[in-house]
């Protein structure tokens, strides 16, 4: 079972770091927009401000932050009152999440899926662009992955509930892919690390 969800982890964690590039190319946009339309870069270019960047920019930022999700879930870091949560037993904690996942996160996914994908269909249709600039700039790329994010979350909070499920059976959460650390992970471990050596 820790083989089926490790590799759930992978794949979520795969496309999460492909589209986390794509911060890069919303720093290179955002930077030639901000540069271009300087007041000395227009005087001596004669250039002016582009007519794409506002829909370069949240294009950008919606696939970056549509298509981490799922990343993100799989590294357990979505916002939570963790000030409350990390003081409770593991079981306590995985049957809290369960109650969650089968109250908020599944209705909510199923509802996302089902509403992207008319989203999605509608827009792909009509080949939907900008109204914001007249550069007439493509949309419907971005609205396509609504229902993707959505399936991939949903792929992902399946491979959360088991986990809930063996740590209600074990007392203990299973292993997860590891690649980053919270710091206060990272702390703990060093101030731990450095008592033992004092012994």
């Amino acid at each position: 079972m820790n083989t089926f969800l490790i590799t759930i982890d992978k794949i979520s964690a795969g496309i999460g770091k492909t589209f986390g590039w794509t911060i890069i190319i919303l720093t290179l946009g955002a930077s030639y927009e901000v540069i271009a339309a300087s007041k000395p870069i227009r005087d001596l270019t004669g250039s002016v401000p582009t007519t794409w960047a506002y829909d370069f920019s949240y294009i950008m930022y919606g696939s970056l932050l549509l298509m981490t999700g799922a990343y993100t879930l799989s590294r357990n870091a979505h916002v939570r009152g963790d000030f409350l949560y990390r003081n409770w037993s593991p079981r306590f904690q995985a049957g809290m999440d369960l109650t969650l996942y089968f109250v908020a996160f599944m209705p909510a996914i199923m509802a996302l899926i089902y509403a992207g994908y008319q989203f999605a269909a509608q827009s792909y249709q009509y080949k939907e662009k900008s109204i914001f600039s007249p550069a007439g700039v493509p949309v419907w790329p971005l609205k396509i992955l609504i229902p993707v994010a959505a399936t991939l979350l949903l792929i992902q909070g399946i491979a959360e509930i088991i986990r809930c499920i063996i740590c209600l059976r074990t007392g203990a959460w299973p292993q997860r892919l590891a690649d980053i650390e919270e710091l206060e992970v990272a702390i703990a471990q060093e101030r731990q690390q450095a008592e033992t050596n004092k012994i």
